[in-house]
């Protein structure tokens, strides 16, 4: 039977508005056919005043009327949400829960054959500039349902698919990603101010130099290493600043913080 509305979204936090964002935007789906349910009527006010989006605080009405269910919840909410759709059987899901795998879902609601697509976004989803890891396998005969999926995060960066066994190492990668990048950022403003900058003249350098980085990583074909060393001229000033890096082993402190990212994303799958 034909559902009343497209896509039906669960929480109502700042990614799934980032997601909404990027929908209206590109006009992926018509407002009308998009369903958003909240415990917070403040965000779902915000919602509808924003987006001009359907909104319901009845998660069970917006479960049984939308073809696609997104769900937005915290992972530590889902068992609860799952005991309150108790008896509804929505056939196509899409997770954006961290750490919450494809088979806890499906048994968690327990009804009827569900498909479960998963995706990890990240913060700069908000602005466009996001980078989504999404694992399709459950729909992956049917071209309609993996072409909307795509579409749907790709309204708001770049789509990456990947296996779910995969998607804790996403977390630790590009979903928590953006929280490294800030610190590293925020650390070169610091260091600036204490070399004689002023706040504004540190955060121009920093931001831009590690804009324009990454625009040289996507154009170069040369492997990062090469590319390190094309700055570090021999006697020059680079070098030194890499020195203290590999002295205080800034790429295990990397490493190792990732590995907390991934081992926390697993343990919300216990």
């Amino acid at each position: 039977m034909k559902k009343q509305f497209k896509l039906g979204i669960i929480g109502c936090g700042n990614m799934a508005t980032a997601i909404l964002n990027g929908i209206i935007d590109s006009d992926v789906i018509r407002t009308k056919k998009i369903i958003v349910s909240d415990v917070n009527r403040d965000k779902l006010d915000e919602s509808y005043d924003t987006f001009a989006v359907n909104v319901s605080d009845d998660n069970r009405f917006v479960a049984e009327n939308s073809e696609y269910l997104l769900l937005a919840v915290k992972p530590q909410n889902f068992l609860k949400l799952a005991e309150e759709l108790k008896g509804v059987s929505p056939e196509k899901i899409i997770s954006i829960m961290a750490g919450v795998k494809k088979s806890t879902i499906k048994n968690s609601l327990g009804v009827g054959l569900i498909k479960v697509a998963r995706c990890m976004p990240n913060m700069p989803c908000t602005a466009g500039y996001g980078m989504m890891g999404v694992d399709v396998t459950d729909f992956n005969k049917n071209n309609d349902d993996t072409d909307f999926i795509f579409n749907l995060f790709g309204s708001m960066g770049r789509v990456l698919s990947v296996s779910e066994d995969k998607l804790d190492a996403v977390t630790g990668i590009s979903g928590s990603g953006p929280a490294y990048a800030f610190i590293f950022i925020d650390s070169l403003i610091d260091a600036g101010v204490k070399q004689g900058l002023t706040y504004d003249e540190a955060k121009t350098l920093a931001v831009q130099t590690v804009w324009g980085s990454c625009g040289l990583i996507m154009q170069s074909e040369k492997p990062l290493s090469e590319l390190i060393m094309n700055v570090c001229s021999k006697g020059g000033t680079t070098i030194e600043a890499v020195k203290v890096f590999e002295q205080n082993n800034f790429r295990g402190v990397i490493s190792d913080a990732v590995e907390a990212c991934v081992k926390r994303s697993k343990e919300l799958a216990e």
